[in-house]
């Protein structure tokens, strides 16, 4: 059995309709998980893992995920790898796609993987560019139905994100974008509060209106009624030369429990890793009771192995 190629590059590559089913599979092999039920139905398929940006998170989450699911790995750094130096990214494609099932790449710009994936034979999975991170989205998504929306049966109600809210707060960075073409596509409304000077660009997420989001210049402010209020690290991958400027640009913008405080009562709290405690996020909010970013972490591992499953072999029954 083999499924139509496709590829997985932004959020809004996919449908709502596979969303729904790409949770609740998720919802099933998670439990088969818990239960130490064995589930392998990628043996003999081999994951290629391509990093041009440091990983702890993404290696983990698709290395173990794949073995669990009875596949390999083959893992590939900047040395090993260098897309587009040693040889054409086209080039590349076309050897590392006769020779494994499925691709994974972590790069810089969003043009490499599609160039990527246009010369692939396999599927090619987004696992972190610049302007998209869409595995994290749909791992922070599954992790707020989970807690919110799913029944004693492991049955997700997709329409429960209907409406609801979710509060940015910090840079307009790739997990911004990535929030944006999620709220187009399932309905729901994104609050964001950046500062000057680093707000999103909603032209790069591709959006047909502006509907899905608001702006707020006060942090306070997009956090209030909130269902869910989420951030990441002042300074992302490759822009650490800004530093400095960063921390002084950003110094309103860290979630405390006063901004959690004004949000929905049952308001819960992302961030998708790594975390400085005082500086984007207090202590007390992430390690607080609200906050449940480590079911959003471990959650990574699991929509990823309902995503390769899907990609690799359609769906099931």
């Amino acid at each position: 059995m083999k499924a139509p190629l496709r590829h997985y590059l932004q959020f809004k590559d996919l449908t709502a309709d596979d969303y729904g089913y790409l949770f609740q599979r998720t919802a099933l092999i998670k439990r088969r998980f818990k239960n130490y039920e064995r589930y392998q139905p990628l043996v003999d398929r081999t994951l290629a893992l391509i990093f041009e940006k440091a990983s702890t998170r993404t290696r983990v989450s698709f290395e173990a995920g794949m073995y669990q699911m009875g596949g390999s790995v083959v893992h590939l750094t900047t040395g090993d790898s260098q897309l587009g130096r040693a040889e054409p990214i086209e080039d590349s494609a076309r050897v590392i796609s006769r020779m494994t099932d499925l691709v994974m790449i972590r790069t810089f710009e969003q043009s490499k993987i599609e160039r990527f994936a246009a010369h692939s034979r396999v599927p090619v999975i987004n696992g972190l560019t610049n302007e998209f991170h869409p595995c994290q989205i749909m791992a922070d998504l599954f992790t707020w139905l989970e807690a919110r929306a799913m029944d004693g049966h492991d049955r997700i109600d997709m329409a429960a994100l209907q409406g609801r809210v979710v509060a940015w707060v910090g840079d307009g960075n790739n997990m911004a974008n990535t929030w944006l073409q999620a709220a187009e596509l399932l309905g729901f409304t994104v609050h964001l509060s950046t500062p000057s000077g680093y707000e999103v660009n909603p032209s790069v997420a591709g959006l047909k209106g502006s509907g899905c989001y608001k702006v707020f210049a006060d942090p306070l402010e997009a956090c209030r009624g909130a269902d869910l209020v989420t951030t990441d690290v002042w300074t992302s991958m490759g822009f650490e030369a800004e530093n400095d400027a960063r921390r002084a640009a950003f110094a309103r913008w860290r979630v405390s429990a006063e901004m959690m405080a004004v949000a929905q009562p049952d308001a819960l709290f992302m961030h998708c890793l790594p975390a400085h405690r005082g500086e984007e996020v207090d202590a007390d909010v992430i390690d607080g009771p609200q906050s449940v970013v480590w079911d959003e972490a471990e959650n990574r591992m699991h929509v990823q192995k309902a995503l390769m499953e899907w990609l690799l072999l359609g769906r099931i029954g």
